[in-house]
């Protein structure tokens, strides 16, 4: 029998963590994802199924505690603000030249500096250009309902360990604090160490075996030949991923003449936006990238063939209108409506974007 709840987004990512056989939550508070740690100190999955829930010393020792997990093979994750997710890159990039997986929650708030607890997308550039060192990427999945917070936990762990690369849930304080509906996901039991051995046999430093010696995991590489041979296999993983992973919604868009392109919180706002326009008597679809590392670069690129115009939507000064403004490259007017500082935009503000920026400057 499925199992209802009502929930806040931060809590199912922490009830989802435990029913998908996590092993490991390593964290440190911060607003607005504190609910996360909270609701799994409260629900002590150490007694159910074994997992370690740890408050760590600081945000740079719970991804540090992340990558020895990883290493092992083990599903392991953190969570944390803008703030937080910052100290964290250091860690994130050499987690991701050590091609270790793992779960990253960013509940992103307004910034720069410290800021405001309110909600933001200003995190984008962060998260999908690479927010630390080198040439790496992170798979960056963009919820826009409690649902997709639970059900991009299962998935994020799923990508992570097929392609040994980090993934990062990007969403907002909005979403994060929202109460609603959700289905949970069905209990999948923890990895036992001969099914780690098993999964992840040609790597994870699980120790010394008869049919082989110690495994050692490392981003570290002093030749410059073979540290380039590397970064190309790097970005050969990142084409695969390109190529098999891009996620999307759209809404309305086989006959429309202008797109709202939106993701995370953003995108609820822009389909209400939509509604309004149908009722204006305007053609307007919406796209919902689902994937902002993929990002659907292919699909805006055929929509610009047929459409008049794009608006990009989101709580920041303008970071993911530049992936569409490159897609488009050029077709069409691509124009930015945001709010910023924690602002949330209505749905009324977004059809005046549109009017004025895209249909009348026309």
């Amino acid at each position: 029998m499925a199992d209802y709840r009502l929930m806040k987004g931060n809590e199912v990512i922490a009830e989802a963590a435990i029913r998908c056989g996590c092993d490991g939550y390593f964290g440190y508070p911060i607003t607005p994802q504190s609910e996360i740690m909270e609701t799994l100190m409260l629900r002590k999955p150490w007694e159910e199924t074994g997992m370690v829930v740890l408050q760590a010393e600081s945000e740079v020792a719970a991804i540090n505690m992340v990558y020895g997990g990883a290493g092992c093979g083990k599903k392991v994750m953190t969570s944390s603000s803008s703030p937080g997710i910052s100290l964290k890159q250091e860690g994130l990039t050499y987690i991701a030249g050590a091609e270790l997986p793992c779960l990253v929650v960013n509940v992103v708030r307004g910034g720069p500096g410290l800021g405001t607890i309110q909600p933001a997308q200003s995190d984008y550039f962060q998260a999908v250009k690479g927010g630390g060192h080198g040439d790496y990427h992170l798979i960056v999945l963009a919820p826009a309902s409690v649902q997709e917070m639970n059900d991009f936990v299962g998935l994020g762990f799923d990508l992570a360990f097929k392609y040994r690369n980090p993934v990062m849930i990007l969403t907002d304080g909005v979403i994060g604090q929202m109460m609603e509906k959700v289905k949970l996901s069905d209990y999948k039991p923890r990895w036992t160490d001969e099914e780690i051995k098993k999964l992840n046999g040609s790597w994870a430093t699980t120790g010394k075996t008869p049919d082989r010696d110690y495994h050692v995991i490392t981003s570290l590489e002093l030749d410059s030949g073979r540290q380039e041979e590397f970064n190309h296999k790097l970005i050969a993983k990142y084409n695969t991923i390109k190529e098999n992973e891009v996620r999307y919604e759209m809404i309305n868009c086989d006959d429309a003449d202008y797109i709202i392109v939106a993701y995370g919180s953003s995108s609820r706002i822009s389909q209400k936006a939509v509604t309004l326009c149908h009722e204006k008597g305007l053609k307007v679809g919406l796209l919902r990238p689902i994937t902002l590392f993929p990002y659907p670069t292919k699909v805006i690129q055929e929509l610009a063939t047929r459409v008049k115009g794009f608006l990009a939507v989101e709580m920041s000064a303008g970071q993911m209108v530049e992936d569409v403004r490159l897609a488009v490259n050029g077709k069409v007017p691509v124009e930015h409506y945001g709010r910023l500082g924690g602002m949330i935009p209505s749905p009324n503000e977004v059809v005046s974007a549109l009017e004025e920026k895209i249909i009348k400057a026309k």
